[in-house]
């Protein structure tokens, strides 16, 4: 055997499992496709991030109509954390229940949120969170409270905080993992969006690999796309192979490349046994995909600018829950404060304009749940990656940056727009490889195992059923936690 384990991805969920089995003594290997992120003069150059696109990978999906388009996923060490906006929230409770909506009612999950707070806890204390968990009604029980306080409001964004709590609102701080003092002093700019080369981003790799790699028995490979993988006629997966030909073999098998890039893997490595792909006798492979309905909505006032440096402190769950007279609809936070660049490089506005806009507004992400639906999936053709994402509860989200855009003028914006994010936006995607007690109707158990495959793990954005109203990286990394316990404790056990 080449290893123990074998860790396909090195974002949120592998370089979490990797963390917590890296004091079992096994041999662990990840692969990983990608390079590390090395410091370089475009780190905090706009035009360079969301104008060029710099980081962003030469590839090309399918849309459902089989047009190619650019995805925007990264592949780095660690993944697209690399560049995520570093907000750890958690699920609310009620997340884990069949929850109505507007387009129809979620599944619900096979565990529930006091199944895995423990491990919410541990993962709030493996990537350092900044929070405070008593300001935000919505905010599940918590055993414990974060390891740091909250990152601070900039002066403009603690009067918009008083602004919106004497309209009513109840807003919270945005559980963040970054060293904030480190982050503004290799570049006065947000984190969210920006490449973290500087190790102030509290990421997979800064936190989760960093702790994994500490211990002699884990390896890393860069540069290592894995093509396939092989399993035998008692489902027992026996080794990956790389696109290059080469391959390795361990005792179990860890899928972790994503929603997309896992599903795909999978269906991939079809065989004679398996003629759908493996860990698809549901037929839910590549199934239930689901991409967060979000829009940017910038509120402006002519003659007041917005100071702000990275601005993104703030969020508003006052929507979140159905009430008597509307639907549930989702979660607002603030956006990493958008620059000149960023906007004239996002939109037809001439530079002078999106400077000037970009000078005043005040920039918040609308995000609304999008729903399971069996027919939003991942599939190959001709090799090539198809996604049909069919968007879901989206009257919801309208209605919710409807709702946001009546808050802000009545605290003194008579100047809000908004635009919906596409499909070149990864907004969170998940499902493709859900997680449930049914094998008829999941691909995974409650623990993350493969029901088709008893070696077979998957530990990434793929196995959640319902993708909520938050965002999913410490759900992600409380999962990897959670599976990583269940691993120790029945393949490892003494």
């Amino acid at each position: 055997m080449d290893a123990d384990v074998i860790i396909i991805g090195s974002g949120m969920g592998g370089a979490t499992l990797a963390a917590a089995l890296a004091p079992t003594g096994r041999r662990i290997m990840i692969l990983e496709r990608g390079e590390h992120l090395r410091v370089s003069a475009q780190d905090r150059d706009a035009d360079a991030i969301f104008g060029n696109g710099t980081f962003r990978p030469d590839e090309e999906w399918l849309d459902g109509q089989d047009r190619p388009f650019n995805p925007g996923n990264y592949y780095y060490v660690g993944g697209n954390s690399k560049f995520y906006g570093a907000a750890l929230i958690r699920y609310r409770a009620s997340d884990f229940d069949a929850v109505s909506h507007a387009d129809g009612q979620t599944p619900g999950w096979p565990i529930t949120y006091a199944d895995i707070e423990a491990d919410y806890q541990a993962a709030e204390k493996m990537y350092q969170v900044r929070g405070l968990e008593t300001d935000d009604p919505t905010e599940p029980e918590h055993s414990g409270g974060y390891p740091y306080p909250p990152v601070p409001d900039e002066p403009d964004m603690a009067a918009l905080r008083k602004r919106l709590k004497d309209a009513g609102l109840r807003p919270s701080h945005i559980p963040l993992g970054v060293d904030l003092g480190s982050w503004l002093a290799a570049g006065k700019t947000t984190w969210d969006a920006y490449p973290n080369t500087c190790g102030a981003k509290m990421d997979a790799e800064t936190c989760g690999l960093t702790s994994a790699l500490s211990h002699d028995n884990v390896t890393l490979r860069t540069g290592c796309t894995v093509d396939r993988l092989e399993s035998d006629h008692s489902g027992h997966i026996t080794a990956a192979y790389l696109d290059r030909g080469e391959r390795l073999t361990a005792s179990l098998i860890v899928a972790a490349s994503g929603a997309v890039q896992t599903a795909a893997l999978l269906l991939r490595s079809a065989n004679e046994t398996c003629p759908t792909g493996l860990a698809n006798r549901s037929d839910q492979v590549g199934r239930n995909f689901m991409n967060h309905n979000c829009s940017a909505v910038l509120a402006l006032h002519p003659l007041r600018k917005n100071r702000s440096i990275y601005q993104k402190t703030l969020m508003l769950n006052d929507f979140y829950h159905a009430s008597n007279s509307r639907p549930a609809l989702g979660n607002v936070q603030m956006l990493g404060k958008i620059t000149g660049p960023i906007l004239a490089a996002t939109t037809p506005l001439p530079r002078p304009v999106a400077q000037w806009i970009a000078a005043r507004s005040f920039d918040f992400y609308a995000m609304s749940e999008d729903l399971p639906n069996p027919d939003s999936r991942v599939t190959l053709k001709n090799g090539q990656i198809k996604l049909n994402w069919l968007r879901s509860n989206w009257d919801a989200h309208v209605q919710l940056v409807g709702e946001l855009k009546r808050v802000l003028r009545r605290v003194g914006f008579p100047v809000v727009l908004s635009k919906a994010f596409d499909r070149r936006t990864p907004s969170h995607q998940c499902g493709t490889a859900r997680m449930g007690d049914d094998p008829v109707t999941s691909v995974v158990d409650r623990h993350c195992r493969s029901h088709d495959h008893p070696n077979l793990f998957i530990v990434d954005a793929s196995v959640l059923p319902t993708s909520a109203a938050v965002n999913p990286a410490l759900t992600i990394a409380a999962l990897a936690l959670r599976a990583g316990r269940h691993i120790a404790q029945t393949e490892f056990a003494a």
